[in-house]
């Protein structure tokens, strides 16, 4: 199962005026240091501040009657939580959602602040895809999983659809990486508008699956990274989305929390805008020279989610 241009149109029509078209924002310093033009695309301004609902609400919008009246099951630790209860609430569903206990409290709060049940695992020693299967099955629910379903890799797609449709051609997108959805979608997209792009994906260090997936050519499973980018904490590219990105990826990137750090403080102090971990990792990969891309390049934030006391913790180190 593999998705296409067509198929990430196709999302972007079903998102269009439910999904925000969310803003590009440029920073002449952040040009200056990196010695590129570049290209924001926010979706900390996303529904629930993050990219998830694209994909989310793409999948779950396409369910049947009968599947909506017995709700939609998920597995998150955190972003697509939200996407999918903000989503089945949207559709007139409920949902259940399985997160990790470790889940940042604000994420979880979200969550249930948007009518979602939420039930929890040890991320270290629990395996979310057998237990969210369990859960879905036990309780009649149609389960929508993070990354490993089309409609959800095309839907995260119309991110990079739009930003290339609003700035035109770029030499080179930065997409962060956990199970692979949205770089899946957006190279995608990507790839198929602008053939030379080149794709680079964003990881944190320890938790370089897709690296050294990308270099095996068969997927490979790291220990559940211990990072601060707790959306990019996957310790296995997902089956389907790997099928993607293995053709159209063509590097990946290493940060450090340090790196993330310092992203997420440029970003507050100069931009004036509040980015969660994960969505910092395509700035600070650029800012701390893990990568060189010169010309245009295109960063999706993809995502805002942070609460005051974790994000005055973080800076303050």
């Amino acid at each position: 199962m593999t998705i296409t241009i067509a198929d990430v149109r196709d999302a972007a029509e079903r998102l269009d005026g439910v999904a925000h078209r969310t803003p590009v924002l440029r920073s002449r310093t952040l040009d200056a240091l990196v010695g590129a033009e570049v290209f924001l695309k926010c979706e900390n301004f996303q529904r629930i501040g993050a990219f998830k609902f694209r994909g989310a609400y793409n999948a779950c919008s396409r369910l049947s009657a009968e599947q909506l009246g017995r709700g939609i099951a998920a597995y998150s630790s955190g972003n697509h939580a939200q996407a999918v209860a903000l989503s089945a609430r949207e559709l007139g569903s409920k949902a259940v959602i399985l997160m990790p206990e470790d889940t940042p409290p604000s994420k979880r709060a979200a969550a249930e602040g948007y009518g979602a049940e939420v039930v929890t695992y040890d991320r270290y020693s629990g395996d979310r895809v057998a237990l969210g299967a369990a859960l879905a099955a036990e309780r009649g629910l149609t389960l929508i999983p993070p990354y490993e379903h089309p409609h959800v890799m095309a839907g995260q797609g119309t991110a990079a659809l739009e930003l290339i449709e609003e700035v035109g051609e770029l030499d080179a997108l930065l997409v962060p990486v956990g199970g692979g959805g949205l770089m899946a979608g957006s190279a995608t997209a990507a790839k198929a508008l602008l053939p030379r792009i080149r794709m680079i994906g964003v990881e944190p260090v320890g938790g370089d699956d897709t690296r050294r997936s990308l270099a095996a050519g068969v997927r490979v499973s790291v220990p559940v990274p211990k990072t601060i980018a707790d959306g990019q904490a996957a310790p296995t590219p997902g089956e389907l989305t790997f099928a993607v990105n293995r053709r159209l990826v063509d590097e990946i990137a290493l940060v450090s929390d340090d790196d993330i750090r310092d992203a997420m403080r440029y970003a507050f102090d100069r931009m004036r805008i509040v980015v969660e971990p994960s969505g910092a990792t395509g700035i600070a990969a650029l800012l701390a020279g893990r990568v060189t891309a010169g010309g245009r390049v295109g960063v999706i934030i993809s995502g805002g989610n942070i609460d005051v006391p974790r994000f005055s913790n973080l800076l303050s180190r």
